[in-house]
């Protein structure tokens, strides 16, 4: 094999082959002028995007409905075929995060950001989620809890028109309360149970079983109605515990009508001083103390009245230790002005049957 000299301004060709001339330009060696390869190199003559302008959209805030960052055009047309040119730096990307972040929205996402609502916002900024319904709901649960004391006193019939209210709001309250509105269906069919509730109790000569009879019968109905729904399986999870929840209140609120007429007249009355005194502008330890109190005060006034004597003191505590766990119930989690206005109103009186039946039994 023969040694070929070495050729220092040919460049290698590993196949053998001489390199073409392009054409109408004479062959050159080596592109000894630096300058001479770039004449024959191709030049992209397109637009991209600018990195100021890159820059001031990155920088822009998230629109507050959407949160979906919206890209301003270029300065000056493009075709869609254009490609992008370099993306903006780091620090641009932080200065957008920290302009959003001050303006109370998360750093903008193709996808958008999950709304925030009132009561994540108040736990974030260390603030309490609690708004208690005020003294208008107190006072519409006063009215009630009037109502259903003077109804006990007439006689059993009676007792029921109030009742049937207070069943009624207990059902839609408590939907509403759990963020599901409209929810017909299940606000129908808590108010079913505790009309069904309310005849078992009257078929059965107020037995307080008619009343465990028919909750173990519509948390059945209402899993039956559950599994035959279309919706996602979280959906169905809270649809669920929602009726099964509204179900049993409404039904137990029915305790009142199992309970004995003095039971009733005295705690429904202790239930409406109760809350009223809990509507003061007072501290919470306070207002918790002094409703517990007047609660007492009115169990004594109330027991002398019907044949409970002293002994209605406790009657009365006790339906207001119940009555201002449905009111705090009520004011959780920034709750609206119709939550108030039906969960407000009848969770006290809902949650104080219960007390008012077993209290009215042992100190008759």
């Amino acid at each position: 094999m023969t040694n070929q000299p070495n050729q220092p301004n040919q460049p290698y060709d590993p196949y053998g082959q001489q390199p073409q001339a392009w054409p109408g330009q004479p062959y050159q060696q080596g592109y000894e002028d630096p300058h001479a390869a770039q004449q024959y190199t191709q030049q992209w003559q397109g637009q991209t995007w600018e990195t100021q302008n890159h820059q001031a959209v990155s920088a822009q805030a998230p629109d507050p409905e959407t949160a979906i960052l919206t890209p301003q055009s270029p300065r000056s047309p493009q075709s869609p075929r254009t490609p992008q040119g370099p993306a903006a730096p780091a620090g641009a990307d932080a200065d957008a995060s920290a302009d959003a972040s001050a303006a109370g929205y998360g750093p903008a996402t193709v996808g958008g950001n999950a709304r925030v609502t009132d009561a994540q916002r108040a736990r974030a900024e260390g603030r309490s989620p609690i708004i208690e319904p005020g003294m208008q709901p107190a006072a519409l649960t006063a009215l009630l809890g009037l109502l259903l004391a003077g109804a006990a006193a007439v006689g059993t019939y009676a007792l029921l028109v109030p009742l049937v209210i207070l069943q009624a709001v207990t059902a839609a309250g408590w939907f509403r309360l759990n963020g599901m509105w409209p929810a017909r269906q299940g606000i129908a069919l808590g108010f079913a149970g505790a009309l069904a509730a309310d005849a078992a109790l009257l078929v059965s000569g107020r037995s307080p079983s008619a009343i465990l009879g028919t909750i173990g019968v519509w948390v059945l109905l209402a899993l039956v109605l559950q599994l035959r729904s279309h919706a996602d399986p979280d959906e169905r999870m809270y649809g669920l515990m929602a009726t099964v929840a509204a179900s049993a209140l409404a039904i137990v609120a029915g305790g009142y009508l199992a309970a004995a007429a003095d039971a009733v007249t005295v705690g429904a009355v202790a239930v409406a001083v109760a809350v009223l005194a809990r509507a003061l502008p007072l501290p919470t330890p306070a207002s918790v103390v002094v409703s517990l109190l007047a609660a007492a005060g009115a169990g004594i006034a109330m027991g002398s009245v019907t044949d409970l004597g002293t002994s209605g003191a406790f009657l009365g505590a006790g339906a207001a230790v119940c009555a201002l766990i449905g009111h705090r119930v009520a004011s959780y989690d920034y709750p609206s002005r119709f939550v108030h206005f039906t969960a407000g109103v009848a969770l006290p009186l809902a949650a104080a049957a219960p007390a008012v039946y077993v209290l009215g039994r042992a100190l008759a």
